[in-house]
């Protein structure tokens, strides 16, 4: 016999955690189900291990830029230290999400969840019964369709290293080639990126990447853009990669290759055409409220439902909307303006807004602030000649089309350009503001 519920969420991560707690707060009862541990991508597989990595390299960066300056001494990244320190953040995540699930009145399930009808979902030898379903089920590496797929290792197998291997190659150019390679160098490996498109963190400003990309020379990761791996063949305890640049080939060995060609929404084993709803090339067709246009009983948010830019506070967000429209009636839409997006490279790269590209394809009027700001007291004091920004400001209204920093404290700074993007606050509101001096956000006026 089926057991029966308001809601039932596919997914435990931030979406599934947001959307539970608000329903569940308004008497419903609800389930979730994961047939991994509970928590989600970003706090286990994620961001946030992988932010507690960069805190390490970091680390290492800083004090090897400021020899000569005041530090003495070599400093060496202790991998298995890092790997342990990671953990002891990551590993008490399921318990206790599990435990808020419980305090909230919410039932918990583990398997995998898959429809057998337009409200119904199958997990191990149970089938639930909801008025509403919820796909949150995240995100997983896209298939490449290259012989030898099966060796590459998950960003996930990553974050779980003991030991890091001497000869790493990333597979992809975006954002976890960029920060993993990142880490990795920093700890010591010889790191190969095979970039299939002409350039690294496609998503960022084409002048400020390549400002980036001294940074990636600067400490010997090798990157290969306009190169196609082929295949990858096991040899031994390591591999071989065979790979096409130009036209020509190339193999590489390596002891480890990562797969960082981008990620899908988690939807294969889910049996959607069993619930009735319509999908197209691994993507689930919604309406503007998150809901499908086939079975108005299922909802997405996050990964799963690719609406907005794939990054936790988006996630979050969606989850609200979702929330609202199950309890008050489906009015709310997700608003992804001013959303910011940081690649945690060392330094870090930022932007929030339009790109310059874009903000020209539409016809926009607007002053444009660029500059390599290698001289300015912020990359001085930290001792970081990677510093450089791109603003625009619409020349009518004075609002801030689109900000683009790298640099020391991009990832924090660039938090205030989208603040003043989604609030609508005005140029000359920010430059007259008076930030703390000196840090990172006193260098907003001089941006501007």
């Amino acid at each position: 016999m089926a057991k029966a519920y308001d809601l039932v969420i596919i997914g435990t991560g931030t979406s599934a955690m947001v959307a539970s707690q608000r329903t569940a707060a308004a008497g419903w009862k609800v389930a979730v189900i994961d047939f991994r541990p509970f928590g989600g991508t970003c706090a286990l597989r994620g961001c946030d291990p992988k932010k507690m990595l960069i805190g390490g390299a970091t680390a290492i960066d800083h004090v090897r830029r400021m020899r000569g300056k005041g530090p003495e001494g070599e400093v060496r990244l202790n991998w298995p230290e890092l790997i342990a320190f990671k953990r002891s953040f990551t590993d008490p995540v399921p318990a206790k999400n599990e435990q808020r699930y419980a305090e909230k009145g919410i039932e918990t399930f583990h398997g995998r969840a898959r429809f057998t009808g337009r409200n119904t979902v199958q997990v191990g030898g149970e089938t639930l019964e909801a008025r509403h379903i919820v796909i949150a089920a995240g995100a997983e590496p896209i298939r490449l369709g290259i012989p030898g797929e099966e060796h590459l290792t998950t960003s996930e197998d990553f974050l779980a290293l003991e030991q890091l291997p001497k000869r790493i190659v990333l597979v992809g150019g975006g954002f976890i080639a960029a920060e993993f390679s990142h880490i990795a160098a920093r700890a010591g490996a010889e790191v190969t990126i095979f970039q299939r498109g002409p350039r690294m963190l496609p998503n960022f400003d084409p002048d400020l990447v390549e400002v980036l990309m001294a940074k990636f020379r600067e400490i010997g990761i090798d990157v290969n853009v306009d190169t196609a791996v082929n295949a990858i063949e096991k040899d031994g305890s390591g591999f071989v990669v065979q790979a096409t640049s130009d036209g020509q080939p190339r193999t590489l060995k390596a002891d480890l290759v990562v797969h960082s060609a981008g990620r899908a929404p988690a939807l294969e084993s889910l049996d959607l055409d069993a619930g009735g709803l319509a999908h197209h090339k691994g993507r689930l067709k919604l309406n503007e409220f998150l809901q499908s246009v086939s079975n108005p009983a299922v909802y997405a948010a996050g990964d799963a439902a690719q609406m907005g830019p794939p990054l936790t506070p988006v996630s979050s967000h969606e989850a609200k909307i979702v929330a609202a429209n199950l309890l008050n009636g489906t009015a709310q839409t997700p608003n992804y303006l001013g959303v910011p997006s940081v690649a945690f490279t060392i330094p870090p790269i930022a932007a929030v807004g339009l790109s310059e590209r874009d903000a020209r394809a539409q016809g926009l009027r607007f002053r444009t602030q660029h500059q390599t700001a290698s001289e300015w007291f912020t990359a001085r004091q930290a001792a970081e000649p990677t510093y450089a920004f791109k603003v625009m400001v619409e020349d009518k209204t004075d609002r801030i089309l689109g900000a683009h920093l790298v640099g020391p404290h991009a990832d924090e700074v660039i938090n205030l350009f989208a603040l003043a993007i989604r609030q609508g606050i005005t140029a000359e509101a920010i430059k007259s503001t008076m930030f703390a001096y000196p840090t990172g956000a006193s260098d907003i006026g001089y941006m501007l």
